[in-house]
């Protein structure tokens, strides 16, 4: 899925006690963790990023795939927010955004491009799914995003 959309899932999900930039952020942050890195060292080193879809597997270096792989797994993410829940609750609600991040991942990636890795590095299973870019996937993403925040909206304001 697109990283703004989970970031605005983040937000919307898990943004109401607080923290809602740090609800955004970490519902953006596994994605940030891998290719924002990347962006943000191209741009640094005079590359920079050409939109218009996906880049080639093989001009991704092979940490970003790494990256990819520890910030989308549930193990990771369940010993962060463990040891954050530990200090400090309010943080380690906003931080839910990541797991749902990663919820939100796995049926919305194929084998053949950034396979989400559920519980790396213990396993390397992954579901092979439908890309996130199918209209049957995004419009209807967009369309919850919409419809959560308006019940955010209405919600707040009774």
């Amino acid at each position: 899925m697109d990283t703004l959309s989970h970031a605005l899932w983040g937000r919307g999900l898990f943004g109401f006690r607080g923290m809602p930039w740090l609800a955004l952020f970490f519902g953006a942050m596994p994605d940030l963790a891998s290719f924002g890195i990347l962006i943000v060292i191209n741009i640094f080193s005079g590359n920079i990023p050409q939109f218009g879809g996906p880049p080639p597997l093989e001009s991704i270096p092979d940490w970003v795939f790494l990256c990819y792989d520890i910030s989308h797994s549930y193990v990771t993410v369940c010993l962060a927010i463990g040891i954050v829940y530990r200090f400090q609750k309010d943080l380690a609600f906003a931080m839910l955004g990541w797991p749902f991040h990663i919820l939100l991942d796995f049926p919305f990636h194929t084998k053949a491009y950034f396979p989400t890795k559920l519980f790396y590095p213990i396993t390397d299973f992954y579901f092979d799914g439908t890309p996130w870019s199918n209209p049957y996937i995004w419009f209807p993403n967009v369309a919850g995003i919409i419809i959560l925040f308006i019940w955010r909206y209405r919600s707040n304001n009774n």
